[in-house]
């Protein structure tokens, strides 16, 4: 390609960044420097030595060959992160109640009160859970749930001393950003005096659920009842600041475009640049089945439009995940969506972590998705690969 019609193709993608619905240019990185080669292949080369910008990362997803890309990402991984070790954590999903009247489009878990099937954990019942990991050799649990309309902080404080008191050895994953929003505003609380009551009382770290994509135009539509981009980044920054982890997941292959995708990416990276406060980075595809969106016609027309491009797709943002993710150790697969074949696949595109054993899932579930694995599964996975399995907890720290 002549040089001069390259830099025009270039300056091309940038501009449909730029133009996207939705799409906040608020980066001076989405500026793109000109290039000189061949597109996509000089983009993966430079990859290996520097920060890509949105423009570029637009044209990998556009031109790129997923064998190219999943090259690119192998490599990279094998720089950010132990290039021997694949981990995963052993803990259990305790999801304290499924009422919820946030009413996300892409949510086929919650329910209202009245439904007839809505329940409501006791504490006896959630710490029982919690002994079952313990026994079970495991030391975390995921504690997520609805935005329950009645249940005030106190509620979960105690919840939190009561498993740190029956488990003092059990790490605590819990309370995504839109529950801890929801918590400030039951509560008519500051976010950050949320944060620091539910620290005190035994929280070790905040999952990155309700991510999906960073960009308020998406969130619009599917979740116009929870925080919007940039809520989600100031809690989850307000959370370092009160020195709790966090991960960060994107839930993506339903209404979003690429630029999107990459919004989604670059407000991630820049607050990562910012804290140093996320541990790992999660992408998960959107599980259809009994959704509330699926039922509207014109968002099911737009989710259809997009084609099937299932694993494909997947292995291809995770991919992009890696190159785009220069401050980030951790990408976790997400073998829960894509079933245990492609789960090892990933471990050549990027991901050095499989996440976690999930003794107990019920939000994918809830859409028509199981793939249950046993401690077994995964270490064959992980050896078939090529690597050695390495038992973590949630701050990365492994067991000997």
């Amino acid at each position: 390609m002549d040089p001069a019609d390259y830099q025009k193709l270039i300056e091309l993608k940038s501009r449909e960044l730029d133009e996207a619905p939705g799409f906040t240019p608020e980066f001076e990185s989405f500026r793109v420097p000109a290039v000189s080669t061949d597109l996509a292949d000089e983009l993966l080369n430079e990859a290996l030595t520097r920060r890509l910008t949105g423009g570029e990362l637009l044209i990998l997803f556009e031109e790129a060959a997923l064998h190219d890309l999943g090259r690119t990402a192998h490599a990279l991984r094998l720089k950010r992160s132990d290039p021997a070790r694949v981990s995963y954590i052993i803990d259990r999903n305790v999801t304290y109640t499924n009422l919820c009247y946030a009413d996300c489009g892409f949510c086929a878990f919650n329910r209202h009160q009245g439904d007839g099937d809505e329940y409501l954990l006791s504490l006896d019942e959630i710490k029982a859970k919690c002994r079952s990991v313990i026994d079970a050799g495991g030391n975390q649990i995921l504690l997520q749930g609805g935005h329950h309309p009645k249940k005030r902080l106190d509620w979960y404080l105690e919840m939190l001393r009561d498993i740190k008191a029956a488990c003092p050895e059990m790490w605590i994953h819990g309370f995504s950003p839109s529950e801890v929003q929801h918590f400030a505003r039951l509560n008519r609380m500051g976010e950050m005096d949320v944060i620091q009551q539910l620290k005190e009382a035994g929280l070790d770290s905040i999952p990155g659920g309700g991510a999906e994509i960073l960009s308020d135009r998406v969130r619009q539509i599917m979740a116009p009842g929870k925080a919007m981009s940039a809520e989600w980044i100031d809690i989850m920054e307000k959370a370092h600041m009160a020195g709790l982890p966090t991960t960060v997941t994107m839930m993506f292959a339903h209404i979003e475009t690429y630029a999107e995708r990459v919004e989604h990416f670059l407000r991630v990276r820049e607050s990562q640049d910012k804290t140093g406060g996320y541990t790992a980075f999660i992408p998960w595809t959107f599980q259809p089945g009994g959704t509330p969106m699926m039922k509207k016609p014109e968002i099911r027309a737009q989710v259809e439009a997009q084609g099937f491009l299932g694993s494909v797709d997947y292995l291809r943002t995770l991919a992009i995940s890696r190159i785009a993710l220069d401050n980030f150790a951790n990408i976790q697969a997400s073998w829960v969506t894509q079933g245990k074949a492609i789960g090892q696949m990933t471990l050549y595109y990027g991901a050095n972590d499989l996440g976690s054993l999930m003794m107990e899932e019920s939000v994918v579930s809830a859409a028509g998705v199981s793939h249950p694995l046993t401690r077994k599964d995964l270490d064959e996975m992980i050896v078939g690969a090529g690597f050695t399995p390495a038992l973590r907890d949630n701050g990365y720290s492994f067991q000997d």
